[in-house]
């Protein structure tokens, strides 16, 4: 909790200490409280006089009135200071998140992250707005019923200390016992969180197999096993309030006892026993209050380890030792800005002739093993793409491909060996200027609630409406996105839930081709496409490179990941990939001679003899099976 108020109390400071301060004269008028019943008994019941009844009366009425204009004030201040730093807590988590890589993502897990930054930080911003109402006011009226009770007996008030001890030891023992519980359920929590996530985005699956009573019973396990933690910590601290209460009247008791014979003597009157009992009630009424707070402070302890484990996370992917890469504006090559002569930008003629000497894209004996793998996923991969190739990467489930193409635009950093783009390995590329070079479309179709527009210009926001309806024709989607409506104010809904499968795949395409990308990957991008879709596409993206070349600019590099030969066989270079290892490379008719590998893929797929078609190249057993 400090850490996070030191990170984020600065803009708070005035909020955090004058509510205290308010809540502190509040305090200070139900200390008096106490000494003006005594005076009002003492000199106007006693006497059975009115007017030290009324006069006391009055100031207790113009206390209280000042006492609530002092709460009302310390109120705004704890929801300002709370509220405010809830927020700014959020904004960091989300923004550090976001900063993190692929790796560190999938060490904390995003049921997890989800819990983190909605439930934790929820109980972080109530434990705030607490602390400054409650926390101050309790252990201040304790303390000041203790120092006043004793100024007036302090026999009497040895019986305050003994009461307050115990129930002072009680407290650091359920404390001590709760705080392991709390951090369990935080955990359960997520488990919770997992279920819920897996099941209602699993939804269809889990009706398409029946399986809505295992997720159910997969659920109900889980919300019991949090429950049982929940339970066994409220058992812990529900001991507190009972057994508060009982050391309570018990001193009570022995407070009349003993002040009654004082009484009797002479050396206290009946204002000051019945001042003595109100401290005494006061103080441990006080105690039963910060009991609550106790359940309120660990559960927010708990929580705020949470949040900080990930604010500490230090991103393992950044811009150290990167440096800014200046771009030829047409052709997108690292290289100075200006000629050495003050010419400007090179020619069309100086920009082919570097194409052919940089390579686009080269991996270096690049391998990669993810945190606590016994084999590496990727393992000494060596390859050269240039300017206006394709790269097609070929293999079985769980070969490495998607690990592989992840390395190039530093989803994760390679273990060994280099990755290179335009000449420069990737750990020097800043990664703003990397991943605007670097187009990638994922596996996963992914679309986030605005418009198909918005959905669009990630890469570019400054694309104008005929970048955006360029790249819906290279991705073959400008056709239903004319159709609708709206057009490219067309609403995406959640996950792009509202276009089929195919559909959201081509958006995702044409959002990586919005910017001009001069590498770009498709990662097994294609796969809700039919066939005849799935070949436009390769032949768009072709004559995307060969009208680019013509224009004088630098053709983009194209890297596609598949488990279709048809997809891969017209690449100009094929990495067939087998548990990590490239087990071939080369074009299609030279893997077929000579991989082993791609022979067998080729005879699953039914792919033996070829018919080729511009810009096609599927094989007329694949024709007849598919149309």
């Amino acid at each position: 909790m400090f850490k996070l108020l030191k990170r984020f109390g600065g803009s708070y400071r005035a909020n955090l200490v004058l509510g205290p301060l308010c809540k502190l004269i509040e305090v200070v008028f139900d200390l008096f409280t106490p000494i003006i019943v005594a005076y009002m008994i003492d000199a106007g019941v006693g006497t059975r006089s009115v007017q030290p009844v009324l006069a006391g009366g009055g100031i207790l009425l113009a206390m209280a009135a000042v006492a609530i204009l002092f709460a009302l004030a310390c109120q705004k201040m704890a929801s300002r200071a709370s509220q405010g730093m809830g927020t700014s807590i959020r904004h960091s988590l989300y923004e550090h998140i976001n900063a993190l890589s692929h790796a560190d993502l999938d060490r904390f897990g995003t049921p997890s992250l989800t819990t983190r930054i909605t439930n934790d930080v929820n109980q972080v911003q109530l434990a705030i707005a607490l602390g400054i109402r409650q926390l101050m006011r309790w252990p201040f009226l304790a303390v000041g019923s203790l120092v006043a009770a004793l100024a007036i007996d302090v026999r009497l008030g040895l019986i305050f200390v003994v009461s307050m001890a115990v129930v002072g030891g009680l407290f650091w023992f359920v404390m001590k016992a709760c705080i392991p519980y709390y951090r369990s359920m935080q955990a359960k929590l997520d488990r919770i969180a997992l279920i819920v996530r897996e099941g209602l985005s699993g939804v269809r699956v889990v009706r398409a197999f029946v399986r809505e009573g295992h997720e159910r019973r997969r659920l109900a396990d889980a919300a019991q096993d949090q429950a049982a933690t929940a339970i066994a910590v409220g058992r812990l601290s529900s001991v507190l309030n009972p057994v508060t209460f009982l050391v309570m009247y018990l001193a009570v008791c022995a407070i009349l006892w003993a002040g009654g014979i004082q009484v009797n003597i002479g050396e206290l009157t009946q204002g000051q026993v019945v001042a003595f009992v109100s401290y005494m009630t006061q103080a441990l009424l006080s105690i039963v209050y910060v009991a609550n707070l106790v359940v309120v402070f660990t559960k927010a302890s708990a929580s705020a380890a949470r949040v900080n484990e990930v604010l500490a996370c230090q991103p393992s992917v950044t811009d150290e030792g990167a440096e800014p890469v200046e771009l030829w504006s047409s052709a997108g090559l690292p290289g100075a800005a200006e000629r050495a002569d003050g010419a400007g930008l090179p020619d069309a003629a100086e920009q082919a002739g570097a194409s052919k000497r940089v390579p686009t894209l080269a991996l270096r004996n690049v391998s990669f093993a993810y945190p606590g793998a016994a084999a590496d996923a990727v393992h000494d991969a060596t390859l050269t793409l240039m300017s206006g190739q394709t790269l097609g990467v070929i293999g079985g489930t769980g070969s490495g491909k998607s690990t592989l193409v992840s390395l190039i635009p530093r989803l994760y950093d390679a273990t060994a060996g280099t990755v290179e783009v335009f000449g420069r390995d990737v750990r020097r590329w800043p990664l703003k200027q990397l991943r605007h070079v670097v187009g990638m479309v994922p596996q996963q179709a992914t679309l986030v609630s605005g418009t198909i527009r918005s959905n669009l210009i990630w890469r570019d926001a400054g694309a104008t409406d005929d970048d955006l309806w360029r790249a819906l024709e290279l991705a073959q989607a400008a056709e239903f996105v004319r159709a609708l409506a709206d057009g490219l104010n067309a609403p995406v809904e959640a996950g792009g839930k509202n276009f089929s499968g195919g559909q959201r795949q081509r958006l995702t395409i044409a959002r990586a081709l919005v910017g001009a990308p001069k590498l770009l990957i498709l990662d097994d991008s294609a796969s809700a496409l039919d066939y005849k879709t799935d070949a436009a596409l390769r032949v768009a993206l072709a004559s995307y490179g060969r009208d680019a070349a013509a224009s004088g600019e630098l053709p983009p590099a194209v890297v596609v990941v598949s488990q279709r030969v048809a997809s891969v066989r017209a690449a100009d270079l094929i990495c067939v990939m087998r548990r990590g290892n490239v087990v071939g490379l080369g074009t299609h008719d030279e893997l077929v001679r000579a991989c082993a590998i791609y022979q067998e893929i080729c005879a699953s797929q039914g792919v033996e003899d070829e018919t080729v078609s511009p810009g096609t190249t599927v094989s007329r057993h694949e024709e007849v099976r598919h149309g």
